[in-house]
């Protein structure tokens, strides 16, 4: 097995929070929750999404007054959502988070 890089740990990050959120994972929140990592690194790879042309917005709740709502996959740019689903429990275990839903 490949040493797991600070560039290929980012990465796998990225894609991980990704299938995540897809797969109804969707606040900061539930996140840290899932995986276990900090506020920070869960808000600043859903931000870096962007990097990988992955298009992830925040939809806020209809009728709340503050950030109360959700984020949703609208486009996964050069990645197949597929095969990231797929490999996500080898993904998960290589950045030593637990088993994706």
């Amino acid at each position: 097995m490949t040493a797991l890089t600070k560039t290929r740990s980012s990465f796998y990050r990225r894609l991980y929070v990704a299938h995540l959120v897809d797969s109804g994972v969707t606040s900061v929140p539930a996140i840290m929750a899932t995986t276990g990592m900090p506020r920070r690194t869960a808000q600043d790879t859903l931000g870096a999404l962007a990097e990988l042309d992955i298009v992830c917005e925040f939809e806020k709740d209809a009728g709340e007054r503050h950030n109360i709502g959700r984020y949703v996959i609208r486009d996964w740019g050069p990645f197949d959502p597929s095969w990231i689903s797929a490999h996500a429990a080898r993904l998960g275990a290589e950045l030593g988070y637990p088993s994706p839903p």
